[in-house]
């Protein structure tokens, strides 16, 4: 966990190195790194008597300076885009967060004084109050009314009730969720087949009345075929399919476990 340090007026090593640049009003941009080091330094010697502990920020902050100094003293490194690199870059970055950071914080200590002078108080109204309606004069209230106001009125609220209307999805109709359980189905045609021992695929599919419903009874028909309980033929392609019962259907006893299952 960070311990703050405050010597004196200075929160830290940054804290000093900006007093020292609005001292001697420097460019932020461009540092004389010779200059503000030797000041810093100054400040360093008269910090002597501090603790050790609390002065190591401050003593790593000198030995980057020492460091940027010796740096800028020889010939200056070239980067992978050709350009020169400054050594004051890192440390000017450094001291622009922590500038904004600290006007930030001044911004947050003013907010939060003027908020300590605010007070709430909830509402006392009696309830009594608070449920009284001012009474309604029908005569004030139709004050003026003719018929014809009142016909342009029930127009403008006719209209805008026909505005509300999509004029697409008004033309739907009423979509309702049916429920056709396929073992239902197939005991509806074994019933089916007690009569009809010979029939017409379409014809079935014509008697049903919904999409669904045509849906369930080919399946059922699917299953039927399956256990064998009927046989289908077809004379050319496209024609209509002829089912015929093979065996009588009060014998479909696997049909009732199919249908319980």
């Amino acid at each position: 966990m960070a311990i703050p340090v405050k010597l004196s007026v200075f929160e830290g090593p940054l804290d000093l190195l900006l007093h020292l640049i609005d001292k001697n009003k420097i460019d932020i941009y461009d540092i004389p790194i010779v200059e503000i080091t030797d000041q810093y330094m100054e400040y360093i010697h008269a910090m002597e008597r501090e603790d050790l502990g609390v002065m190591s920020e401050f003593l790593v902050m000198a030995a980057t300076l020492l460091d940027i100094k010796c740096r800028m003293l020889l010939p200056k490194e070239i980067n992978e885009e050709g350009e020169e690199e400054d050594p004051r870059a890192e440390l000017v970055a450094r001291l622009l967060e922590y500038k904004t950071y600290k006007y930030m914080s001044y911004e947050l200590k003013d907010r939060m004084d003027d908020a300590a002078g605010v007070f709430f108080k909830k509402p006392t109204v009696p309830r009594e109050v608070l449920a009284y309606q001012e009474p309604v004069d029908p005569q004030e209230l139709l004050k003026g009314i003719t018929l014809e106001k009142l016909n342009a009125i029930y127009k403008s609220v006719v209209r805008r009730q026909e505005d509300k209307i999509d004029p697409i999805r008004s033309k739907f109709g009423k979509i309702e969720q049916e429920e056709v359980s396929l073992s239902e189905k197939m005991l509806e045609m074994k019933e089916y087949a007690k009569n009809h021992k010979s029939f017409s695929f379409r014809q079935l599919l014509e008697d049903q009345h919904s999409r669904i419903q045509v849906i369930v009874t080919f399946l059922s028909i699917l299953e039927l075929m399956k256990m064998g309980h009927i046989h289908v033929s077809q004379e050319g392609l496209f024609g209509d399919i002829s089912i015929e019962v093979a065996d009588d259907p009060d014998t479909w006893k696997n049909l009732t476990e199919f249908a319980e299952e």
